[in-house]
């Protein structure tokens, strides 16, 4: 069964809702957000950058999708870098309801394949928050293993927070 896929500017009124919904969810995982992120403008606009952005490949944005099809959250490759380091970041969320049920570790197996397969990557890299077990677990299943640790790496929720660093290369 697919759990990602390249996400649509037809995704943006699905998008829109969740992000609605689960805004005090994912308020403490993510940086502060102006209002329009939350409506359906702003997102069919962030959309359409990322489209922009991955006819560049520099970035590939998908959206996870539950059993039924329907989008319960986002996992993009960002910074992907070609030459020597053939790498990416890897970054994921999900709306709550979705959480607990194994997606997000789907979700990133699926990139992983992508990265790795498709784009032909060597590397990618993920942080966390240093309290986000929850996401360390689904990137420990995923075989990356933490390698280092950001002090003040971004700002989340407001303030610069530490992030413990993993990656995962392909090995031939």
């Amino acid at each position: 069964m697919v759990v990602t896929r390249l996400i649509s500017v037809d995704d943006a009124a699905a998008i829109a809702a969740l992000v609605r919904r689960n805004r005090d969810f994912l308020a403490p995982w993510e940086p502060v957000r102006e209002e329009s992120y939350f409506t359906v403008e702003g997102q069919r606009d962030r959309i359409e950058s990322m489209l922009d952005w991955e006819r560049h490949g520099i970035v590939l944005p998908h959206v996870i999708l539950d059993e039924d099809g329907a989008v319960q959250g986002r996992i993009t490759l960002t910074s992907i870098v070609r030459g020597p380091s053939q790498s990416c970041t890897v970054g994921y969320w999900l709306g709550e309801s979705a959480t607990g049920r194994g997606l997000a570790t789907r979700a990133v197996a699926d990139i992983k394949r992508v990265a790795f397969g498709r784009l032909r990557l060597h590397r990618i890299e993920a942080g966390t928050l240093k309290h986000n077990r929850s996401s360390q677990r689904v990137l420990e299943r995923n075989g990356f293993e933490r390698f280092g640790l950001a002090p003040n790496y971004l700002q989340i929720d407001g303030r610069w927070q530490d992030h413990v660093l993993f990656q995962v290369v392909n090995e031939p």
